[in-house]
């Protein structure tokens, strides 16, 4: 065993530039010699540095950043293993191999739980090579996963920046339009009012043709505005009693269920954490289609839920035109419409409105159809503080 505080360097390279740079924390040159050779023999093209005590590992491991650290368990005053507190200490991912003369399984697995990455027993010194291998293939590994990580979380955050700019643009286009628009709108029909059967046919068209884009416009910019405000600032959350938003629903669609003569059926409702005014637009939105994509006979529509897992499950089923199976996806983009004007008023918001509110809750949404057969639109709400629903009610 050398005196304390001998540095022992060894040169296993004859190339200027080493491969592989390794600090064996050593204080038995003959152990040295022999992990070198071990090394050298399976074709490493290794430099390798020894130090025995804390103060000069910690001064080297700074200084020169080696690839794969090899620690003796017992040094006198110390244990190779402490080696990983520094490592941790300085923020560095450095692999350590324990290379001991005995090591029970009991501390064996201590080490592997402080964070050493592998060990091997000095009369084993055949399996160091393939250890180094496969600790310096893991460190690698790590790096590209970190690598992957942060190149995620930079796109993440661009996306979200991204789409920060697009709704406040929205927001502002449509807000900004909305003042022009009216003047439009009102000098048109001003001008259809006056000159309507004084200029030829053609003229009484054309004004026809003004006065509509223009109202039409103003609903879509209407509707643009809906849909950009919908995630701007995240609104208060509190427990919301479904049932009491569901009388509100049924209020404001009391002419379009007397008109249509619908039925809706509607079953005993949790209460959820979310908006109150968020969730009546999801509601609102879904039996308001319900009702206005129906057939010739009278809709009928259904409300139901049931605990699935960790959520709430809510339908809403209609007796209506249904959707074909291509086009599950799509209804759910803004501006996305299956009908012409004339069959069906509307600018496809309504859905993009829904999903743009049910997923920040961590919600998903669907919709379970055929044409010609009815829809069944369900989503998901977390469960989190609610009752569950008892009995039903028409």
């Amino acid at each position: 065993m050398s005196s304390a505080g001998t540095k022992l360097e060894i040169q296993v390279a004859a190339e200027p530039q080493p491969k592989l740079r390794a600090l064996l924390v050593e204080d038995n040159e003959v152990d040295a010699e022999l992990m070198s050779r071990a090394l050298r023999k399976e074709g490493f093209d290794v430099c390798i540095a020894v130090v025995q005590t804390a103060v000069e590992f910690r001064q080297r491991v700074k200084e020169e950043s080696p690839d794969i650290i090899l620690a003796d368990y017992n040094l006198g005053d110390w244990r190779g293993v402490e080696a990983v507190e520094i490592l941790h200490g300085e923020s560095l991912d450095i692999p350590l191999i324990i290379v001991t003369g005995a090591l029970g399984d009991v501390n064996a697995v201590e080490c592997i739980k402080q964070g050493a990455t592998d060990y091997v027993l000095k009369d084993g010194l055949a399996r160091l090579p393939e250890a180094i291998r496969r600790a310096l293939r893991e460190k690698h590994e790590r790096h590209l996963r970190h690598q992957v990580e942060e190149d995620l979380a930079r796109k993440v955050d661009e996306l979200a920046r991204s789409n920060a700019d697009l709704e406040q643009f929205a927001y502002i286009a449509s807000h900004d339009l909305q003042e022009p628009l009216r003047m439009v709108a009102a000098y048109t029909q001003l001008l259809s009012e006056r000159y309507t059967g004084k200029l030829d046919e053609n003229a009484d068209k054309f004004l026809g043709y003004a006065s509509e884009g223009a109202l039409r416009m103003q609903v879509l910019v209407k509707d643009l505005l809906a849909f950009s405000r919908v995630g701007r600032n995240c609104p208060p959350r509190d427990n919301i009693d479904c049932n009491a938003v569901m009388k509100e629903v049924l209020q404001s669609l009391a002419s379009a269920i007397q008109e249509s003569g619908a039925v809706v059926n509607c079953a005993e409702l949790p209460t959820v954490w979310a908006d109150h005014t968020q969730m009546t637009q999801v509601f609102q939105n879904l039996i308001g289609n319900a009702i206005k994509f129906r057939e010739k006979a009278p809709p009928i529509v259904s409300i139901e839920v049931e605990k699935a897992e960790q959520h709430w499950l809510f339908s809403v089923k209609d007796n209506g035109i249904g959707i074909a199976p291509e086009y599950a996806e799509n209804i759910f983009v803004a501006f996305q419409r299956l009908h012409a004007r004339s069959e069906y008023p509307g600018n496809g918001i309504g859905l993009a409105i829904v999903k743009k509110i049910i997923e920040p809750y961590g919600g998903k949404i669907w919709v379970e159809s055929q044409a010609g057969a009815g829809s069944t639109f369900k989503f998901t709400l977390p469960l989190r503080g609610a009752n569950a629903p008892e009995g039903a009610r028409p």
